[in-house]
């Protein structure tokens, strides 16, 4: 079926922080979700699979598998996870992009690839796994390069992360133009929340890109219960629906 887009172009990704909220938050936002369940969450593989699969029942399959606050140590249990479980979303390190998508067996399900800001205007770092991030010289190549290399890889999308809110504006600005050119998705990430989430988007829907997969974390996550708040996200929602 795939995931669900707001008039063709916006679907939500925030987390679940159990079954029965992933329930809730789908139902908030009428289904335009996919909702994140972090591999960093679990102790093994198999206990992930066995958990997401129930996700998978309550979410219609649109489940968006993650490494855990973008940490690239886990990119192997997502890649692994990819055998056993076909979420309709998958979120990736740069660096295993094609490894992950041989196991998922299928070009239909969503697949990104995480690229950092750099600093530079119209460039992306993607030197993101658990080793390259590390490195002293970074891999820093313009976004168009970048975009074609995921394509390559079988990606679908940039997840440009971390974001910091608006820190990058320019360069978010620049990664959305090219995702634009180049007919790609862009999943802008990190820092954002209900105060910045309208102006990231008008940014981003501005400059052309035909559809945007906006993730808002840990600001609309109450940290008494770990949940999601449903009332956040039917505002999302709502600001989205104002916008396309």
């Amino acid at each position: 079926m795939g995931l669900n887009y707001y008039n063709g172009r916006v679907c939500l990704n925030v987390l679940g922080g159990s079954l029965e909220n992933a329930k809730e938050i789908y139902e908030a936002a009428e289904k335009y979700v996919a909702v994140g369940v972090l591999s960093a969450n679990y102790p093994d593989v198999p206990s992930a699979v066995e958990d997401m699969k129930k996700y998978m029942d309550v979410l219609e399959g649109n489940l968006s598998v993650g490494l855990g606050g973008g940490n690239p140590a886990q990119w192997r249990a997502v890649a692994e996870i990819a055998k056993e479980v076909k979420a309709n979303h998958f979120n990736q390190a740069f660096c295993a992009v094609g490894w992950t998508r041989a196991n998922l067996g299928t070009d239909e399900i969503h697949l990104n690839s995480m690229c950092a800001p750099c600093g530079k205007v119209g460039y992306v770092k993607i030197s993101t796994g658990p080793l390259s991030k590390e490195c002293a010289e970074p891999a820093i190549v313009p976004v168009d390069t970048a975009i074609a290399m995921i394509k390559e890889m079988g990606g679908n999308s940039i997840k440009y992360f971390p974001m910091g809110g608006l820190k990058c504006k320019d360069e978010m600005k620049a990664v959305a133009e090219a995702c634009a050119r180049n007919h790609f998705i862009m999943e802008p990430t990190g820092g954002i929340d209900l105060d910045n989430f309208r102006e990231i988007m008008e940014i981003v829907l501005n400059a052309g890109v035909e559809k945007v997969i906006p993730h808002v974390y840990s600001s609309i996550i109450d940290k008494a219960t770990g949940n999601t708040r449903i009332e956040d996200v039917k505002k999302l929602l709502a600001i989205v629906k104002e916008l396309v």
